[in-house]
């Protein structure tokens, strides 16, 4: 050790303080253990805090309003049109981030866990060295790895800080409304940032190399949201990929994609939403006994261990589905592992949420997976334009479908498209979770006029006696058996 250098020892290291890293080191100083955690950031917060999660949805809400404002006219009420003060709007972001960051460093030091700011690197399977810092070298008894996952440049077309060619966190810093948008990509990020964008006053053009957005959800209830983009955004081309991408210090630029045939497409700015990568690289990970796979994600089991006895991993960095509640189980169930109870992490139902409008929201298994793992299932489906209360605040385009065991009547996974979707799904986890029958969920009373009744008629279809089916003298509405 050179002369003069800092050392410090700590029971726990927790590496990142995301959501992975900041319930994982709660957890473990709930449970008696000494723990240190250790992130660039300032705060604890993670990407989910500054450069995703957070700022999005609070952009995401404001363009909500602006739609619900656009669709009051048709029920007789008119706004003008909405004024945008950018500036204004950045400080109640930066303002929304900083309170969540002060409440985080909050319960971290009520727990008496050490905040250091540094990037860490491992020299072995008990040493880290920390740059930027006072604090020069860590040791420890076990490090958990939470430090996430960055977003995939577009090839040969590195990310720069203020650029014309962004990420999702640059997009997400409102740089300014550009008059013409390009997003690549057509999975939940691209389609969340276009939403933003497109209510703010820019005409957005995007482009998806698969036949369909969100390729990972049933196409049945990615239909209203593709159908309600298309009137939202100038254009979208799907089976398409984008070829080329230039832009210039001066303003403008032009992408060629290629798809039915090839031609330029004209941009002021581009947002490239096409995945991420995991952030091991420059983690020191070879120094360790840590094994990752070939692309460059950590292997973990069921209790968040690595290969290493000393190393767990949780988040985004260990692959899978890339979600912030994931990350945060993951976390605990490292914790718990290392204070010697019994932990793994067993979700049945993992919820999704795209936060676009409508939204779309999801658990457990789906149809389309059904159908691939040659699974008989029966799908029940509940359009919304026989709910009473989607009529009333004009989202008769929604959709509820549950996925059943037909033999045990056995709830094994939903869907939900419409308003409100991000809160509905939560009854369709827990009956996933608790191994609930349809017949429970249709049983249970929901109140009446509700979005959350149309769960209750999507299970009523299961028994046969539908309540929207009888009074309006229907067959039952999207009922069907699918077995492969």
């Amino acid at each position: 050790m050179v002369m003069g250098e800092l050392e410090q020892a700590s029971q726990v290291l927790v590496i990142g303080s995301g959501p992975g890293g900041y319930a994982a080191a709660f957890r473990a100083a709930d449970l008696g253990l000494e723990v240190m955690m250790v992130d660039p950031s300032l705060s604890p917060g993670g990407r989910c805090l500054y450069d995703g999660c957070i700022p999005a949805k609070s952009l995401l809400f404001m363009a909500q309003v602006i739609r619900d404002a656009e669709r009051l006219g048709d029920m007789g009420v008119a706004f003008d049109r909405p004024r945008i003060d950018l500036d204004a709007v950045r400080r109640r972001q930066a303002g929304v981030i900083s309170a969540l960051a002060e409440n985080l460093t909050r319960l971290s030091r009520r727990r008496d866990i050490q905040l250091v700011r540094a990037r860490a690197e491992f020299e072995d399977s008990h040493t880290v060295r920390l740059h930027d810092a006072e604090i020069r070298r860590i040791r420890f008894e076990h490090a958990i790895v939470a430090v996430g996952a960055q977003p995939t440049p577009f090839p040969e077309v590195p990310f720069v800080p203020g650029g014309r060619i962004m990420n999702a966190a640059d997009a997400l810093k409102l740089p300014g409304i550009p008059a013409d948008l390009l997003v690549i990509g057509g999975g939940y990020i691209g389609l969340e940032l276009g939403t933003i964008y497109a209510a703010l006053g820019s005409r957005v053009h995007l482009v998806q190399m698969s036949d369909r957005l969100l390729p990972g959800l049933d196409a049945d209830l990615v239909a209203p949201l593709q159908q309600r983009l298309e009137s939202y955004f100038e254009s979208m081309h799907l089976q398409t990929r984008v070829t080329g991408l230039q832009t210039s210090a001066q303003g403008g630029g032009k992408a060629v994609i290629e798809g039915s045939g090839t031609r330029e497409l004209r941009c002021d700015r581009a947002v490239v939403a096409i995945g991420n990568r995991p952030s091991t690289q420059g983690l020191g990970l070879e120094h360790t006994r840590v094994d990752i796979d070939p692309k460059g994600f950590i292997k973990v089991d069921r209790q968040q261990c690595t290969t290493d006895d000393a190393i767990l991993a949780v988040g985004d960095v260990t692959g899978g589905v890339m979600l912030a509640h994931k990350a945060a189980r993951e976390g605990k169930v490292a914790a718990e592992t290392l204070a010697g109870r019994p932990s793994a992490f067993d979700v049945q139902a993992i919820p999704a949420v795209v936060y676009t409008d409508p939204q779309i929201a999801s658990c457990g298994m789906s149809e389309e997976a059904a159908r691939r793992a040659n699974r008989e299932v029966r799908v029940l489906r509940f359009p919304w334009r026989y709910s009473d209360r989607a009529a009333t605040v004009g989202g008769s385009d929604g959709l509820t479908k549950i996925i059943v065991e037909p033999q045990s009547g056995r709830i094994i996974g939903a869907g939900i498209v419409g308003r409100q979707a991000e809160a509905l799904i939560a009854e369709a986890v827990l009956a996933i979770e608790m191994g609930a029958l349809a017949e429970d969920m249709a049983l249970s009373l929901h109140p009446h006029p509700t979005l959350s009744e149309t769960q209750e008629e999507a299970a009523e279809l299961f028994l046969g006696n539908a309540t929207r089916r009888v009074l309006r003298g229907e067959s039952q509405p999207g009922a069907s058996k699918k077995k492969g």
